[in-house]
């Protein structure tokens, strides 16, 4: 498959996903806003790792990397349980976002960051 098929076929997957949560109905899979986000970054260059902790609406830093977290939610009955985040991610030497949109905990494929030097995942969110 090409690198622009996957890309389309990773978006809708991604769509689908956000769809399927904001579409359940049951209360005990409703979601709720978690404040504190975890995340990890991976350099590939030196193989450096950095566990990042940052509330909603903050903005970090990671090698070239500016992480901003938009949101961040857990499903109401299991706060333990998945978690996902609305992340903005922009590398400095460029002026677009290299990211932008979800990502869940349990899927870091489904919605990754494309870049050759960095990777960062959703590792969990909390609500305090």
């Amino acid at each position: 498959m090409s690198p622009a098929l996957l890309g389309i076929a990773l978006a809708l997957a991604a769509g689908q996903a956000v769809a399927a949560q904001s579409a359940r109905v049951d209360d005990t899979q409703a979601t709720v806003e978690a404040r504190v986000l975890h995340l990890r970054a991976l350099d590939n260059l030196n193989g450096t790792t950095r566990d990042i902790d940052m509330t909603v609406g903050e903005t970090t830093s990671f090698g070239h990397l500016e992480i901003t977290a938009e949101d961040c939610r857990v499903p109401r009955a299991e706060p333990g349980a998945d978690a996902f985040a609305f992340l903005r991610i922009r590398d400095i030497r460029e002026p677009a976002p290299r990211f932008s949109g979800w990502m869940f905990a349990s899927s870091p494929a489904l919605s990754a960051l494309d870049h050759p030097r960095y990777d960062v995942w959703v590792l969990s969110c909390s609500r305090s």
